[in-house]
């Protein structure tokens, strides 16, 4: 393992005697990268400013690049020398295959993002709610009353004691 012109690229890419180019079993997906493709890898990795996970990705591809100008490492040496897992080495190599060299680099947007519970509006009605005297017998709003509360005024159809406690602890609220 050594720290070559443009990052970590492990000790095959010497050319040490012992140390074979090229994989000893036959991936799927081989990467192989264009001229343009590796040049703006180089200008990403010795730049060395940016997110980590993307300096870290353009290496590994840089590193498995199976082309002729590129060494062909190993998984498990690319995995060694970058100190990242096996399983890393092979998603990103899978992921430029399939995707591109984009994808490859960038984290994926969150496909199961769901919409919040509480709207603005009811997020109002619930801090004033919050914010009001508590019922009669009480010293103050539990959770659990609080959202019972906001079902019975029918501001929401449905809303848990742990979604009002997050909204409050956005929110805030000065409660007194």
């Amino acid at each position: 393992m050594y720290w070559g012109k443009f990052g970590i690229l492990g000790a095959g890419a010497m050319g040490r005697a012992g140390v074979s180019r090229r994989p000893a079993v036959k991936k799927q997906y081989v990467v192989r990268l264009s001229k343009r493709q590796r040049h703006q890898l180089y200008q990403l990795v010795s730049a060395g400013s940016g997110q980590a996970l993307k300096l870290t990705r353009g290496r590994i591809l840089l590193a498995a690049d199976a082309s002729n100008a590129g060494p062909a490492l190993a998984d498990a040496a690319i995995a060694e020398a970058l100190q990242v897992g096996r399983a890393t080495v092979e998603r990103v190599r899978t992921r430029f295959c399939r995707e591109g060299l984009d994808a490859a680099l960038n984290r994926r947007t969150q496909a199961h993002h769901r919409a919040p519970r509480l709207d603005g509006e009811a997020e109002a009605h619930l801090i004033a709610l919050a914010c009001s005297d508590p019922p009669a017998g009480r010293g103050r709003w539990s959770l659990r009353l609080l959202a019972d509360r906001m079902v019975r005024l029918e501001y929401v159809d449905g809303v848990s004691h742990e979604c009002v406690r997050q909204t409050l602890k956005r929110g805030r609220s000065n409660r007194g």
